[in-house]
């Protein structure tokens, strides 16, 4: 596979006799055999390294650990073990004030495992755009991807603004599947599967205009995967090395991770294919929720990026709009939280990245927490597990605070 693999530890169960073999489908996997796949996906996939700085971001000990909490669901009160054990949990990580106030593995995993990210790598896309706006390599999130992206010209996405691209408002048609048959993401699995060069992209260029962009949002895949190749185009560099560089040293992560590419020596997917360890994902937050600057003091995102990629800054996007019964709003491919009456108000400014099968990176810069949640939810989306885990996070959040 493109990129191999490093020695930081490769996610495989302590103790086991013999590696691990992740399934060659995440959908089709059995739940046995579920968190082993999500652990082990360059078994599976081309990918290539992000490779680890020389110093690594201390994380210690927070003066209140978060040890025997317990949650309200209804009239009950429940348990973090129990929530780990019933909401399949690989790893649970509170940091406040950059300190470990909770770490917890289950599912097989430890310290060193590596666990795939799925749509969390679009907050992370996201973020290197801002690093590249801030190289100068981006002139502006008001150019269009066209004059990066040659092959997008002629196609619907020509014109399409980077902050459209960001905000997913860019008009085009995409089918992601909420309430829907999801034919377009089953049409990008085709392409993935094709392992084709340049397949994603060309998928792209076959989708009509619906709307005009900024006007409508619509969850995109595909879009992120676009900005990938905006990136890529714009850097001259590969987006691991160029997250390397600008995020992963930075960030003083403890291990190299990994990201999935589309084929061998290929893009790597915007969309998709982090791997990475529970503690290096904690220090990804951080530095979004430190406002782009390294713990070393360098500035690697322009300064006030937190709040703006972080918050809707468009009607499209706007708390409330985005689905039936959601409070949520839409940032730079983040979730935004809002404040009062919901959740009274513990939330306010919070965003969130948010990847399939329990996959969470909670961010909350008034109370300057950061949590982390990887998942084996038995399908891609659950709701009763989604309220249950904003619930836990509210008791956590609160607990920690002075």
């Amino acid at each position: 596979m493109a990129g191999g693999r490093d020695d930081e530890g490769g996610g495989l169960d302590t103790g086991a006799a013999k590696p691990e073999q992740a399934a060659s489908n995440v959908m089709k996997t059995t739940p046995e055999n579920q968190a082993a796949t999500f652990r082990n996906q360059d078994q599976v996939w081309p990918h290539r390294v992000i490779r680890r700085g020389q110093t690594v971001r201390a994380l210690p000990p927070h003066h209140r650990p978060l040890a025997h909490q317990a949650y309200e669901v209804g009239d009950a009160m429940i348990g973090l073990d129990d929530f780990m054990a019933r909401r399949r949990t690989a790893g649970f990580l509170i940091l406040k004030n950059g300190e470990i106030a909770l770490e917890r593995y289950g599912m097989g995993s430890g310290p060193e495992s590596r666990w795939a990210s799925f749509s969390i790598a679009k907050s992370m896309t996201a973020t290197l755009v801002g690093a590249a706006l801030h190289d100068g390599a981006i002139g502006s999130l008001d150019e269009a991807c066209g004059l990066y992206v040659p092959q997008m010209r002629g196609s619907a996405y020509e014109d399409v603004t980077l902050r459209n691209l960001l905000r997913m408002a860019s008009g085009v048609i995409w089918d992601e599947g909420d309430k829907s048959d999801g034919r377009d993401l089953r049409r990008l699995g085709q392409a993935m599967g094709s392992r084709r060069p340049g397949a994603i992209l060309d998928l792209l260029r076959t989708l009509p205009r619906a709307a005009p962009q900024g006007a409508v949002f619509n969850y995109s895949t595909g879009e992120s995967v676009l900005l990938g190749a905006v990136v890529a185009a714009a850097t001259g560099r590969p987006l691991a090395d160029y997250f390397a560089q600008t995020v992963w040293g930075p960030a003083g992560m403890e291990a190299d991770g990994l990201w999935q590419l589309e084929s061998e020596d290929g893009l790597e997917l915007g969309g998709m294919g982090v791997s990475a360890r529970l503690r290096d994902v904690g220090r990804f937050g951080l530095l979004v929720l430190e406002d782009g600057e390294a713990f070393d003091g360098r500035r690697v995102l322009p300064s006030g990026w937190r709040d703006l990629a972080g918050q809707p800054d468009c009607a499209a996007t706007a708390f409330g709009r985005l689905m039936a019964g959601s409070p949520a709003g839409y940032g730079y491919h983040w979730w935004s939280l809002p404040g009062a009456p919901f959740a009274d108000g513990l939330h306010a400014g919070a965003f969130l990245a948010l990847g399939a099968f329990g996959q969470r990176i909670y961010l909350n810069p008034t109370e300057q927490a950061v949590a982390v949640i990887q998942s084996a939810w038995r399908q891609p989306h659950d709701s009763e597990a989604e309220a249950e885990t904003v619930a836990l996070l509210r008791t956590l959040i609160r607990a920690l605070r002075p």
